[in-house]
């Protein structure tokens, strides 16, 4: 027997109201804020994440789904979204438009991972993408979207972590003194911690084992190492969010996985289980376009986790609307039926009612189980009487009772509750 592959799930029919409830807010929000739908190839160059993730990463070293084609090109499954938005905005001219281009997306994204609540090898991530701007003004604007976006769902109990990581000029010192630091206790550090040491020493911060948590507390924190150009922009990004009156803390050990990542970075947690399950994150990303152009453009962004936040939604109780049901079921009896119901479907689903029928011959007390599983009001029955008479009996399930109406009738009855 076939099953899904480990680390993926089926989305069902019944579970398509999280996705379309996620989507409703997702595009009003991009509304509000400006940013246009990108959608980008599922798989791209694998250079392209390569250079743009870190070869240092855990997601380049052990967690890309990569391949060759059959012209002998090396592809990866997308591991992340901001490195294909980055090459689309280069690709396509985009810094000719009007700055700070802002785009989203929804799109799978695929990871070699351990599976868990939660996490999975393949997951779905809405993401933000502002492009062509410096000024905090946009983190801050970056931030409140994302924030106003898990509030908009009805998720609460809510944190806001900030920090800043510098950048090219000054991030070079800070991760000096942090390999000092582990230098001396290499002993207690976890296998992994023990080759991020040389090869991704910001990760260092933002190990979940135990024994690197223990060891963090003690660590250098980078706010201390900032140039002036960075500890200006961190200032004043703490101000527009104390504009916005958005709760933010500052944490000291919080960094991303991705190496591209400068200044500003930032997630959002459900409080009671902070640091392990983060529903959205991201921050500012000034040298990525310049790592593909070798023109240098500021950024920032973000990205939510879609089977996290459900998982949030669920826990949390929130209430999440249902997938409107079909407005009537057509049940017919006798062959001269079968032909007049096909074309009563085709008149109603033409007026925009939702409409089921019945496809073989069953009883009429069968017709109506059917009806009322599939979520119907509403039955139109159709017997030989009616089709000589063209009308419809009318019942309506919910009281059990039943009227004799022209088609015409009908249609305006079931047009006024759409």
């Amino acid at each position: 027997m076939f099953q899904a592959p480990r680390g993926t799930q089926d989305w069902l029919p019944e579970d398509q109201k999280y996705i379309t409830f996620l989507e409703s807010r997702i595009k009003e929000l991009a509304y509000l804020f400006g940013y246009g739908r990108i959608d980008t190839p599922v798989f791209e160059n694998s250079a392209l994440f390569i250079r743009t993730v870190g070869v240092g990463t855990d997601i380049v070293e052990k967690e890309m789904y990569t391949f060759s084609d059959f012209g002998g090109s090396q592809l990866t499954l997308r591991p992340e979204g901001t490195a294909s938005v980055c090459r689309a905005y280069i690709e396509h001219g985009m810094a000719s438009r009007i700055q700070p281009v802002k785009v989203y997306y929804h799109a799978p994204i695929f990871r070699y991972e351990r599976p868990q609540a939660g996490r999975f090898r393949q997951h779905h991530q809405f993401g933000f993408e502002a492009i062509g701007e410096m000024d905090a003004l946009l983190d801050a604007e970056v931030i409140e979207l994302a924030w106003k976006l898990l509030c908009s769902l009805g998720l609460s109990n809510l944190t806001l972590q900030i920090n800043s990581i510098g950048c090219s000029k000054c991030r070079p010192a800070f991760l000096s003194r942090l390999r000092e630091y582990y230098a001396g206790d290499l002993n207690k550090l976890c296998q992994d911690c023990k080759v991020r040491i040389d090869k991704n020493t910001l990760r260092l911060l933002d190990c979940k084992k135990p024994e690197c948590q223990l060891m963090t507390e003690g660590a250098p924190h980078c706010a201390g190492y900032l140039c002036p150009e960075c500890h200006e922009h961190f200032e004043r990004l703490q101000s527009y969010l104390s504009v916005l009156n958005l709760p933010f803390e500052i944490n000291h050990r919080l960094v991303r996985g991705l190496d591209y990542y400068s200044k500003t970075v930032f997630e959002i947690q459900p409080e009671d289980e902070r640091g392990q399950s983060t529903i959205a994150g991201g921050g500012r990303y000034d040298g990525l376009v310049g790592e593909l152009s070798g023109k240098h453009t500021p950024a920032v962004g973000f990205a939510t986790g879609v089977e996290r936040i459900i998982i949030n939604l669920k826990k949390q109780n929130v209430f999440v609307p249902e997938i409107p049901k079909p407005d009537v079921y057509i049940a017919w009896l006798g062959d001269s039926a079968r032909q007049f119901a096909l074309e009563l479907a085709c008149w109603l689903r033409q007026k925009g009612i939702a409409t089921l029928m019945a496809y073989s011959a069953k009883s009429l007390k069968a017709q109506m189980r059917q009806a009322d599983g599939g979520g119907c009001r509403y039955v139109a029955i159709l017997g030989e009487d009616e089709v000589a008479k063209k009308c419809i009996t009318l019942r309506d399930l919910s009281t059990a009772t039943q009227d004799t109406i022209t088609i015409d009738a009908m249609i305006e009855k079931l047009s006024a509750r759409t």
